[in-house]
Formats: structure tokens, sequence, C-alpha cells
């Protein structure tokens, strides 16, 4: 379908104009927006910015949670010619300086008061920024700045102007070309800058399109848009396919309501990270564990009916007459009731994607009845490069590739990838976009990985990360950090995992224990803590830390490929890996060059035989103060196993 994005918000709002389109929560109460009242508000939006000074080609910097005129003024940036560019909400202000200054920025829309805030506070590094206009305007009756506004006044402009000339907003959406920029959407900047990744109307909606096709996506679907709209992945889900399929985005009241909000909505096609999944899950595992013994033998019996027949149930394979009355009673008992509490009991299709998910997660949701499947793909790739058909999911592939994909893997496991949907260029870096496009339209995309017999993709990790033991009894065995940190991620107690190893004699791993999840286990066992950090350093958690290891490990050592790969000694971190304080990515992924730099006293410790290591850590606050957090570590060794020799 050759076309853009305003001209399908068009289509949506002539063919089926009382149709709902969007709906947001305000006050614990639902509102609810008709396509046809999102064509008026976009329009008006449109001549507000047109007004304002806003010219075709321009970029304009949306900051802000999911919200129907922040979707708005995206669509009618796009309306004038003009390139939306979606930020992180919690993104720092400093960090919101060089996309900016990159895309020379004049024009921002932000939600609120807190990202009014950033944007003046980054203007003196910004002097191009003359317009910041905000949706919510509590808070902000005493600002006085020059060019700061409220959208309802850009949108009371727009208004009147539209009536003076009710033929310009369509005029303009004419004017748009498929191959025209669409948006831009900055990557994480794990190992350096960030790179602005620019995709067509065309790129963006023809994955679209190929993700609808594949599952039967259709109107009649609901999406609950919770995450960061600058993820390309929240993106795609609730803004191009969206369009796309004319279904129902619904946006949460805030992030503190997404759970309640998403048993109200009860979503039919659902995304999540696999982080959202680990958490539902430990959230399940704390209440269980607090519920009597009667409910929880129920549980762990029906579950154990689960695991045995629900995976085979869902991929459509017969389990017999009386495994089917077994699971009949436990979906009545146990896993329909689970569902309902998750928010997932009218589910059709949910993906994760952004990470590996570990397969006893990914078999857990399958095994009570969610039809949860792996994709693969990336921002330069408009997302969907992989999917799994129903009735062909692996837990450890992220399935065959999607429509107009061809697949290839290089001398050295780099999977090449050429689509429809690949980005047009990294905006002003030529020698960047150079790297990752081959003059034939290969897409480089720096994971290593393989195509198994069936034609399913299996990724093992990035091809920079795959690396080598050097010395002592593995040595030239293979190491593969994030195949073993997403292990050890599995266990309710571990939310994070940093695991080294490259080039030196055996691997170790730097934890993070899951606050909630510990907490409730130490509470129940009776051992008081004062925090965090008092938590962490626990004998009795190290104990816990030391058995999850010790499993990942005899795991490891069934696979012959990995099983040099097992931990030997490791240490639990005395503050949560955080965004802020540069650990992680704004997608929550590791940075781990960063972490062995930063935490390289240690790293030299583990290394070094030690038991114990002093570190004090400056930490940032989520008000901007800085101070900093300090303790001394224990660190502890692990058994390993002698690799298992599995039958030919």
């Amino acid at each position: 379908m050759q076309t853009t994005f305003p001209r399908l918000l068009q289509k949506h709002a002539a063919e089926r104009p009382q149709e709902p389109a969007i709906r947001e929560k305000e006050y614990g109460i639902w509102q609810t927006h008709s396509w046809a009242d999102l064509s008026r508000l976009v329009e008006h939006i449109a001549c507000g910015l047109h007004q304002a000074g806003l010219q075709r080609g321009e970029h304009l910097v949306v900051v802000g949670s999911n919200r129907p005129r922040l979707y708005a003024t995206m669509l009618a940036a796009q309306s004038l010619g003009a390139v939306p560019i979606p930020l992180y909400q919690d993104a720092a202000a400093p960090e919101c300086v060089f996309p900016i200054n990159n895309a020379e920025v004049r024009f921002c829309l932000v939600e609120d008061q807190e990202q009014v805030d950033k944007m003046l506070e980054v203007r003196d590094q910004c002097p191009q920024l003359s317009h910041i206009f905000y949706d919510d305007p509590r808070g902000l009756r005493n600002y006085t700045d020059p060019g700061l506004g409220a959208l309802d006044e850009l949108i009371a402009g727009g208004r009147v102007f539209a009536g003076n000339h009710p033929d310009f907003w369509r005029g303009e959406v004419e004017q748009a070309r498929p191959d025209d920029v669409a948006a831009m959407f900055f990557t994480s900047g794990t190992t350096g800058k960030p790179k602005g990744v620019v995709h067509t109307h065309d790129t963006l909606i023809n994955r679209a399109e190929a993700g609808q096709e594949f599952d039967r996506l259709g109107a009649h679907e609901e999406v609950l848009a919770y995450l960061p709209p600058a993820w390309i992945g929240q993106n795609i889900f609730s803004y191009a396919q969206w369009l796309v399929c004319g279904y129902v985005v619904n946006c949460p009241e805030s992030a503190s309501t997404v759970a309640i909000d998403l048993r109200e909505v009860g979503p039919t096609y659902y995304f999540a990270p696999p982080r959202v999944f680990e958490g539902l899950l430990t959230s399940v595992m704390i209440r269980m564990e607090d519920a009597g013994w009667l409910k929880r033998r129920m549980f762990h019996a029906c579950m154990a009916v689960a695991r045995r027949h629900g995976p085979a149930r869902m991929d459509g394979r017969a389990i017999g007459l009386l495994a089917s009355l077994q699971y009949a009673l436990g979906n009545l008992l146990v896993y329909g009731p689970l569902r309902n509490t998750l928010g997932l009991s009218r589910v059709r299709v949910a993906y994760t994607a952004g990470e590996a998910i570990g397969p006893d997660l990914f078999t857990f949701y399958r095994s009570i009845g969610v039809n949860l499947k792996q994709l693969y793909g990336s921002t330069e790739t408009a997302v969907f490069v992989c999917l799994q058909p129903d009735h062909e999911v692996k837990a450890d592939t992220v399935g065959i590739p999607c429509k107009g994909v061809e697949i290839r893997v290089a001398d050295n496991g780099e999977i090449l990838v050429r689509s429809p949907g690949l980005l047009k260029e990294y905006y002003k870096n030529p020698e960047a976009t150079a790297e990752v496009l081959s003059p034939e339209g290969w897409y480089h995309t720096s994971d290593a990985g393989f195509l198994d017999a069936s034609g399913h993709l299996k990724i093992i990790d990035r091809v920079k990360d795959v690396g080598r033991i050097k010395g002592g009894a593995n040595d030239g065995a293979m190491f593969a950090p994030k195949y073993v940190e997403n292990k050890l991620k599995f266990f309710p107690h571990i939310k994070e995992a940093v695991a080294l190893g490259d080039g030196r004699d055996r691997v170790c791993v730097m934890l993070n224990i899951d606050f909630d999840a510990v907490g409730n286990w130490a509470e129940r066992r009776n051992l008081p803590y004062a925090g965090y950090t008092d938590l962490a350093q626990k004998p009795e958690v190290y104990q816990l830390m030391l058995e999850c290891v010790e499993k990942v490990n005899a795991d490891l050592a069934t696979d012959a490929l990995l099983a040099g790969s097992q931990i030997s000694r490791f240490l639990v971190l005395h503050k949560e890996l955080d965004a802020d304080d540069g650990e992680l990515t704004r997608t929550n992924k590791v940075r781990r060059g960063f972490i062995g730099e930063k935490y390289a006293v240690l790293v030299d410790a583990l290394y070094d035989g030690r038991s114990e290591q002093y570190i004090e850590t400056q930490v940032k606050f989520e008000d901007g103060r800085t101070g900093s957090v300090s303790a001394t570590l224990k660190l502890s060794d692990a058994r390993t196993f002698a690799p298992v020799k599995t039958a030919a």
C-alpha cells in the first residue's frame, strides 16, 4: 500500500468516523476519541503549527508518555511534511541536547511541567529551540519564558485558521509522498553517541502491514500503549500498526496504574519486553508464596499439568483425553483466574522482543494459555524481521523471516538482513550509514546467529560481545555474555546480571537482586534489613544467589558450545543498575563496557580472588541531586560442573 500516515488517518475518518480510535484514562474514567474527532484535532494542530512557522522537512521533538494529543501532534507534523522525533520522557535534560542540536530542532511538544523544565534547562545549549508547547498546564501558570505556550492555545488558533482555510490541511497532506521521511528515532547509544535512524512512511507502513498480514490483525483489536513512544517497538505497535489496521489504542492514566488499566482494557494484541513479563511472573510468585498452603498446593499441582501439556496444546497438538480434562480443570481453578489477574485473558497474540527471553519464562506463559511469541528486529529494520507463526513457536528461536525479508549469515556469524523496512540513513552520519548498509542493500545487524534446519533464526549474542575464554581449564571456549545473563535473569530473585569473561581465564558475574522479590523472601524468613544495600549483602541472600548461579552452571554444562561459560565467581552489587547513572540504556539494556570501567575495582577483586571489596559509587536521584552509596561487598565462589556429553 503506497500511502502516508495522515492519509491513513483520513481514510479511517471517512470510512468509520464514529468508531473509537484512541482512548485515554483521566481521573479514573476512560475518554474515547473517534476517528472523526482525531482527524479534526490533527487538522487544528497542523494549522496551528503552520501559523507558528513549522516548515516542510523540519524536525519537531515530542517528549512524553502515550497521550492522544501527543500522537495527534506527530500526525499533524507529518501532515505538514515535518518529521516528528519522539524522545524518552525519563531521559535527563543533558541527554536531550545532542538529539535537539543534531536535528536542528526549533519546535518541541512536551507532556507536562517536568518536561518543560528539561527543555528550559537545555535552552542555553540549544539556542535554536524557539517554540516549546505543553499538553498538561498544571504547575505552569507562572511560567513566562519566551516561546513557551499551551497546546490548547495552539489548537484554538489552528481551529480559527482551519475555518478560514478549509482546504489547507488536505492540500498539505496531498503533497506528501510515501518515500518522504516520516519519523526519526535515536538509538540508545550503548557504545557511543546516539544515531538518528531515518524512516520513511513507506518503510514503517510496509513493516506494519507485514505484521498485520502475518497475524491477521484487524480493526477489532485492543492495544495498551504503555511503553515509551521513543522506543520504535512501542511506536510500531501503537502508531504505525494502529493507523494501518485501524484498531483501538488505549493510553493508561500513569505508569503506576498500568497493571490496573491492563486488566480493565483486556488487550487482544499485546507487546512487552522480557523485563515486563519477568515482573508479572515475579508478582505472581510473590503472591503465591504469601498464600495459604492449600492454594499453594493447588497452584503447583495445576502448574505441573500446564508445564507438561500446555505448550503442546497451544501449538495445536493433541494431548489426549485425560490430559485435556486435567488441563480444563487447571484452567478453571488456576490458569483462567491467573490470566485475568495479569490482564491477559483476552490476548490473542502477544509478542516479546528487545532482549532474549528465558526459555522457562517463555514456556510459563504459553503453558497457561497465553499465545506469547518472539519477534526479531531493531530500530533500523522498523522492527519486523522475523516472527513466530502460530503452532511453530520455539523457545530458543525468534521465528522465520516475515514477508519481504531476506536473511544471510556472514562468514563471522553475523546476521545480514535485506528488507523493505530498512532505514533510509543515519541522520548526518554517512560513515555510520555506510558501515551498516552495503551497496547491495544488506543491513549488518551486529547480531550473531544462524538459521536452523526448519528455517527459524536463532540469535546467540552481539557479534562484538561473543568472545573466548583465554587460559585455565576452558582455554579457547566460546563466551556469550548475554546468553549467560538471560539464564540468570529467569530467576525471580535476580533483576539484572553483568557477565565478564572475554579474554580472561574464567567467567565472573555482577548481580542485582530484585528488591521486591528478595524483600518478600526475607520477610517470610524474619530476616531484617535496612534498604537495598543492606539486604543485598546478607549472607542468606548470597546463599540464595549461589543456588541460582549453580543451577545456571548445571544447565550450561549440558551445552556443548557454551559449557566453558560457567560462572566461577560472583558478587551482588550494592545498588541497582540505573539508566540515570549511565549503567543501562533508556531501553534497559546493560552497557557492559561502561559498567566494566565504572566498577573496575570490583572486576579486579573478582579475578584476583579477594573475598571482599570496599566501593563507593556516585548516584543520581530522581530530582536531579547527586549522592553516593558505599559498601563492603562480599565476593563468592561458585561450583562448576564437568561438561555433560549428550547422545548423538
